[in-house]
């Protein structure tokens, strides 16, 4: 890896590689801008260098000395001084702790767990539209293992909600949500981030996971057993072809049922080393195709009741030209979400939460045109 001084950084440039602290602790992933607040806290760390194996691929316009790309700043990049966020990223930085702590063989207490099962739950009540965002218009760095878990859990606790299932139910649900992965942290590191085909013994590693994820919650952590089913059957599918027990339909804990739609979609649109995401309207089209082979059919009819065809927090064009971003679903009508206009149909550009409010049930003549990706919306408008 070659270092770059710290003084060298620019606001918006971005490298073909990740750019590490330390060699080990990942500043920005590869080809996601530099942020000026990512240099300010390096300085205030007193860190003088960085490294990477990639070079700079641009983004920083040296003539005028800033981002070359300062209206995709000013529509994605809302997120710094937003408190709640703060508390989502909090959320994710204490479970990636615990996570550290399993990879060291430190004992961990449930109450940890407790803790952020409990603030996720009541952040899920009072503020889902906002959280339900962050799993589409978030950029938090690292921490991925940790980042799934909460998101699947904030799926997860909408949908149970939904259902209007029993609280405790509900806690085991949430529970057994941010413990799903856990037990990935036990399968070797080249696996989980091989970029090709597993091999059949590489598969059969990664198949341990829910297993080890078991131990975890049921002998180490002390959970009920309605916590452990949920881990354990994650990966069992609908027409009894998963694993690890293969059993099918009603056997399935209702939990593990919702873990599975809400662990599904957090993939699909989230980044991974083989893989770029999906934009939120073509993830939950997915789920919808899937004709009763992986999932529960009334878990995903739940689903797209909590999520709308356009998941809040997805970037769409209006059929007049105006680009906005999904606040709020309509359950009767999943077609015709509220929006707040980031690009208005005359290109002027909105500060996030600046923009119209619209009410796409209400306003009959205007509609989606298409959902589009973050970075396809800002290149538009560099």
């Amino acid at each position: 890896m070659r270092k770059i001084a710290v003084g060298d950084l620019k606001d918006g440039m971005i490298f073909s590689a990740p750019v590490y602290i330390h060699g080990n602790s990942q500043l920005v992933a590869a080809g996601i801008p530099l942020q000026q607040k990512d240099i300010d806290r390096l300085q205030s760390w007193g860190i003088e260098t960085v490294e990477t194996e990639g070079e700079s691929v641009g983004g920083f316009d040296e003539d005028k000395g800033e981002s070359a790309n300062p209206a995709a700043s000013s529509l994605f990049d809302a997120l710094e001084d937003d408190e709640v966020y703060h508390k989502y990223v909090d959320i994710i930085q204490r479970l990636d702790a615990i996570c550290k702590s399993i990879v060291m063989g430190v004992p961990i207490e449930a109450r940890l767990i407790d803790s952020i099962v409990g603030q996720l739950l009541m952040a899920v009540r009072d503020q889902r539209s906002l959280y339900i965002s962050y799993i589409l218009g978030g950029n938090v760095q690292g921490h991925y293992l940790a980042k799934s878990l909460v998101n699947t859990a904030i799926l997860s606790a909408s949908m149970a909600v939904e259902m209007k299932l029993p609280h405790h139910r509900v806690l085991h649900i949430v529970t057994g949500a941010v413990l799903h992965d856990i037990g990935m942290l036990k399968v070797p590191k080249e696996i989980v981030e091989k970029k090709g085909s597993l091999s059949p013994l590489e598969l059969q590693k990664m198949q341990t996971h829910p297993l080890y994820a078991y131990k975890i919650v049921s002998q180490e952590l002390m959970y009920p057993p309605e916590v452990g089913e949920i881990v354990i059957q994650h990966h069992e599918r609908w027409d009894g072809e998963g694993y690890p027990q293969r059993i099918s339909r009603a056997m399935i804990n209702i939990g593990a049922r919702i873990v599975s739609v809400a662990d599904a979609f957090e993939a699909m649109v989230s980044k991974k080393s083989y893989r770029n995401s999906l934009i939120g309207y073509n993830a939950l089209k997915n789920l919808i195709a899937d004709n009763m082979r992986r999932f529960d059919p009334e878990v995903i009819k739940i689903f797209v009741q909590t999520m709308g065809i356009y998941p809040i927090g997805s970037i769409v064009f209006l059929n007049n030209g105006a680009m906005a971003r999904v606040i709020s679903t309509q359950s009767l009508a999943p077609i015709r979400p509220m929006v707040s206009i980031l690009v208005d149909e005359h290109g002027k550009v909105f500060k996030p939460d600046e923009g119209a409010k619209i009410d796409l049930l209400c306003e009959k003549s205007l509609f989606i045109a298409k959902a589009v990706d973050e970075k396809e919306a800002a290149a538009k408008y560099a």
